[in-house]
C-alpha cells in the first residue's frame, strides 16, 4: 500500500469520527479492520491516533490560520484533511511539509467540494511559513 493510500484510509476514519463522537478512534480503526473497510497499517494507525491525541492543539492551529472562519464553518471533509495535514507537519519530521500539503490538496480534490482544495492549500501554505 502506498503512503497516499494510507493517508486516505486515515482520512476516512477521521472523517467518520466526526459522526461518531462517542466512539474512540482506536475502536473505529479496529472496527474498520475487522470489517475489511480498510486494510490498515502501522502508519495509518499512528497517523490517526496521533492526530486525535493532539486534536485540540491542531484545531487551535487551524483556527489561527483560517482567518475569518470558525471550525464549525469548515466542511467536515476539509476539517479532517486539515487535521491530518497539520498532524504530519507538526509531529512527523520525516515527512516534508510540501508533501503533506500536496497530499491534503489531493484528498480535497477527491472528496471535498470544489473550493475546499484551494482553501486547504492556502491555509496550509500560510501556516507552513510560520511552522517550519
Amino acid at each position: 500500500m502506498t503512503r497516499r493510500e494510507e493517508r486516505e484510509q486515515a482520512f476516512i476514519l477521521l472523517f467518520e469520527k466526526a459522526f461518531n463522537a462517542e466512539t474512540e478512534v482506536a475502536e473505529l480503526y479496529d472496527f474498520a479492520i475487522e470489517n475489511e473497510v480498510i486494510t490498515g497499517s502501522d502508519f495509518v494507525k499512528t497517523l490517526l491516533l496521533k492526530t486525535w491525541e493532539n486534536v485540540e492543539n491542531i484545531d487551535g492551529m487551524i483556527e489561527k490560520y483560517s482567518v475569518g472562519w470558525k471550525l464549525g464553518r469548515i466542511s467536515k471533509v476539509a476539517l479532517a484533511v486539515l487535521r491530518l495535514a497539520f498532524c504530519e507537519i507538526l509531529y512527523f519530521d520525516d515527512i516534508p511539509v510540501g508533501v503533506s500539503i500536496n497530499e491534503a490538496v489531493e484528498l480535497c480534490k477527491k472528496y471535498a467540494a470544489k473550493d475546499d482544495a484551494a482553501f486547504v492549500n492556502g491555509l496550509l501554505g500560510s501556516a507552513s511559513k510560520d511552522i517550519k
